[in-house]
């Protein structure tokens, strides 16, 4: 009942995060088709193919109501190097990225503090607030993890605050979408050319 569930919701869920009206209708195919097949397919495990790959820690994301306490720690004690700012109104997030490490996967310290501290989404609450992952073949991740059942936070794909798409996959499940970051905000980031080719060459 609970794949049911979420082959009956799936298209609108789908197009909402930038899956094409083609991919949701073959997630949603007449009995018989893929979704007969998905309505009797268990749970996904580590062994199951995947048509995406996590390469690795994109960044940490750290929030307070004043970000120059943050950059005070990490630049001034931790010595990290400055990389640029970001400030959006939508995002409600004025964000300071350094970066820790060299090479291709060297980290992102996003500073975070919010733009209106009494607007949503509150990106100083919790402290931690997220982490960032690098993937292979965004798209793909966010089509096949919702076709599992992960729920994502509104806003679809879109651009980041670093120049890369990126998608959230939201801390807390629901009935018809229960997978989730059980506790996290977890980003899903596409990485670029270097990246992948770097992961590619540790192989």
């Amino acid at each position: 009942m609970l794949r049911r569930s979420l082959l009956a919701v799936r298209p609108l869920a789908l197009a909402k995060r930038g899956i094409t009206p083609a991919a949701a209708q073959r997630l949603v195919a007449p009995v018989g088709g893929v979704a007969a097949r998905a309505a009797v397919r268990p749970l996904a495990t580590t062994s199951d193919a995947k048509p995406f790959r996590v390469l690795g820690l994109q960044q940490v994301a750290i929030g307070g109501l004043e970000k120059g306490k943050l950059s005070a720690l990490w630049q001034g004690q931790f010595g990290l190097d400055f990389v640029k700012s970001f400030v959006s109104e939508r995002e409600n997030v004025d964000e300071d990225v350094l970066k820790l490490g060299r090479g291709p996967f060297a980290v992102e310290i996003d500073l975070m503090q919010p733009v209106h501290a009494n607007k949503k989404p509150a990106v100083h609450i919790p402290a931690l607030n997220h982490i960032g992952l690098w993937v292979d073949d965004l798209p793909a991740a966010v089509e096949h993890l919702t076709e599992q059942g992960m729920r994502f936070t509104p806003g679809g794909i879109r651009p980041g605050a670093s120049g890369y798409d990126v998608c959230f996959i939201h801390p807390v499940g629901n009935g018809d979408f229960p997978i989730c970051g059980e506790g996290v905000l977890i980003e899903l980031v596409q990485a670029p050319p270097e990246v992948v080719d770097a992961y590619d060459a540790l192989a």
